[in-house]
């Protein structure tokens, strides 16, 4: 997972968006430490937290949810 949005620095610069907030993590319903075992990069210098970001978030949980839910295959009994 990418984020590419820009952030301000305090001299008027810009950097490159490193990850989503406390907040939006909160909002999407992570945990901080659950988001980096699923490699979802967090800033932790951000404070804002962005409704589209959330909507991101949630978006690739739900896609991460339906890979885990794979079919199990019948257990194949041997006869002897």
């Amino acid at each position: 997972m990418k984020v590419q949005s820009a952030a301000r620095k305090k001299g008027g610069g810009t950097r490159g968006g490193k990850g989503f907030s406390r907040g939006e993590l909160r909002e999407a319903g992570v945990d901080p430490k659950h988001a980096l075992k699923l490699k979802i990069p967090i800033d932790l210098r951000r404070t804002t937290k962005h409704e589209e970001n959330v909507k991101t978030l949630k978006k690739h949980l739900r896609s991460l949810a339906k890979k885990r839910k794979r079919k199990r295959r019948p257990r194949t009994v041997e006869k002897s």
